[in-house]
């Protein structure tokens, strides 16, 4: 499926600021978010991967100049709105980037514990850096993290084995709790989430003695990690319900920011690979054949006589993997020809002879 322009996802000009592609995500992402009535999650998502990339001002350069491609734009696990970069160390996150926390909350919950959301784990985001060649050909890699997970002795029940669960003494299982107000208009009820249950309407006959009732306990987890071919700098992986635990509910996920080390040789376009290698003047002139370093290994390559300076070679399928196809680009090589600075006497002889013989009118590697 082709990818809409991130601009027009938002609704916004090429030329919009920080603020107005901010106000345009917080707007729609209200309208369209998937827990609302009339919602749509697709729509929400797209709105998120548009956003990530949007918000950031190095992400949208990059956009602007490669777009899709230029930001590992594959739709492999949508990127996260969210994210807090953290140095490689674990970020757990919510809706408090943009205060959609609040604005949701008006929309679901509002006090009436039948429409709130089932609660879910926190979401957790990370780093892992990756060689230049390792992000061509895929790795794959384990992430240590210390993590809330279920509790291994209630399960995530918050109950201690042998005993169940009970109806909440305080809101009698309705889950809520009702208040009056008097004001100058009259007295005003008010319900809210019931504090002891949470919501639930029901309590534990005893909570579990290993986790204190939160159904989650702290620990260090080993989380197995592919990264494919081709994966870009910048680009972010998914891994649905690896996230932090919570009582009675899914986990949250893992988002994994990708960052590719810089190579001494190889720059990247997409899926185009770039280096330059330097030849004589002599060789320029005669042409030539020279071992050319890629991803893949030395490589010969030929050079014919009289090329230019600043001539571009291309080496087919030596570049970066497609995401989705696995066919390969190319790998780009230019060729830089070195005019000599030190002459022995009898080279600068030789010169000499060879600009008597060429048009004065025309440089050397120009004459036909």
């Amino acid at each position: 499926m082709t990818k809409r322009d991130y601009y027009e996802v938002l609704g916004v000009g090429k030329n919009a600021s920080a603020d107005e592609i901010k106000k345009a995500f917080r707007r729609q992402a209200v309208q369209h978010h998937p827990d609302k009535e009339g919602g749509d999650e697709t729509k929400f998502k797209e709105l998120n991967e548009a956003y990530e990339v949007l918000k950031d001002p190095s992400k949208r350069q990059r956009y602007d100049q490669f777009g899709h491609a230029g930001v590992g734009g594959n739709g492999a696990g949508g990127g996260n709105p969210f994210a807090g970069f953290g140095n490689g160390q674990e970020v757990h996150f919510d809706f408090g980037d943009l205060g959609l926390g609040d604005i949701f909350g008006s929309f679901f919950g509002g006090g009436n514990p039948r429409g709130k959301r089932q609660a879910r784990g926190r979401d957790v985001e990370t780093m892992v850096e990756i060689t230049f060649e390792q992000a061509v050909f895929g790795t794959e890699t384990d992430l240590n993290l210390n993590l809330e997970d279920t509790c291994t002795h209630c399960k995530g029940t918050t109950v201690e084995p042998g005993h169940e669960l009970k109806t909440c003494d305080e809101c009698k299982g309705s889950g809520q709790v009702v208040s009056v107000t008097r004001t100058i208009f009259g007295n005003i009820q008010q319900a809210s989430i019931c504090p002891r249950c949470r919501g639930k309407g029901k309590i534990p006959e005893k909570v579990c003695t290993v986790c204190s009732g939160k159904g989650t306990q702290r620990s260090s987890q080993a989380i197995g990690l592919k990264i494919p071919a081709g994966v870009d700098d910048g680009a972010t992986i998914r891994l649905r319900e690896h996230g932090e635990a919570v009582a009675n509910g899914p986990k949250g996920d893992l988002y994994v920011n990708i960052r590719v080390k810089p190579h001494k040789r190889f720059t990247r376009e997409g899926d185009i690979i770039l280096s330059e290698e330097t030849i004589g003047m002599v060789a320029a002139a005669l042409g030539t054949e020279i071992d050319v370093e890629t991803v893949d290994g030395p490589v010969r390559m030929k050079i014919p006589a009289g090329t230019q300076s600043g001539t571009d070679f291309k080496l087919s399928e030596h570049g970066v993997p497609h995401l989705k196809s696995g066919t390969r680009g190319a790998h780009i090589v230019t060729i830089h020809v070195q005019t000599p600075t030190k002459l022995t006497k009898r080279q600068k002889e030789l010169w000499e002879e060879l600009a008597k013989e060429s048009d004065d009118k025309k440089p050397f590697f120009s004459r036909s």
